[in-house]
């Protein structure tokens, strides 16, 4: 029998108390509409929650939309839960407003990407199709 291969899943969401939800939700709808499987967690989660959500819906990235300036909190708070959960092959990346010398040391600690406000939506698709694969289960 042959194996149909599956889209790329991703797990799209806001942790913290940042309510402003228009730009994930505009990239979710981008996402889905270059043939990805997005799954988009709602508002006011903690790393905690977006973690066990990429587990249970074995996701292949997760991108999180940040405004709230706690992003030298969060992104290292989920790589770490990532590796704690043995899948810390998931392609972790973000959007919004985050000092470009804060970029670099995120990276530095297992965030693949960092997109700043005005990146196009056709950027953000390649970027995916360029850097996140379907993961083996």
């Amino acid at each position: 029998m042959l194996r149909k291969e599956r889209a790329i899943r991703i797990l799209v969401g806001k942790v913290g108390l940042d309510g402003h939800d228009r730009g994930v939700k505009i990239i979710s709808r981008a996402l889905r509409d270059a043939g990805y499987e997005v799954i988009y967690t709602g508002l006011h989660n903690t790393p905690q929650v977006v973690v066990e959500m990429a587990v249970q819906e074995d996701v292949d990235a997760i991108g999180i939309s940040i405004l709230s300036g706690a992003h030298n909190y969060i992104f290292p708070e989920i790589m770490k839960l990532l590796k704690e959960k043995g899948i810390d092959d998931v392609a972790v990346f973000g959007g919004g407003i985050v000092p470009k010398n804060d970029i670099e040391c995120l990276k530095q600690k297992g965030v693949k990407a960092i997109f700043e406000p005005g990146v196009s939506m056709d950027e953000i698709v390649r970027w995916i199709g360029e850097n996140v694969t379907v993961r083996d289960f």
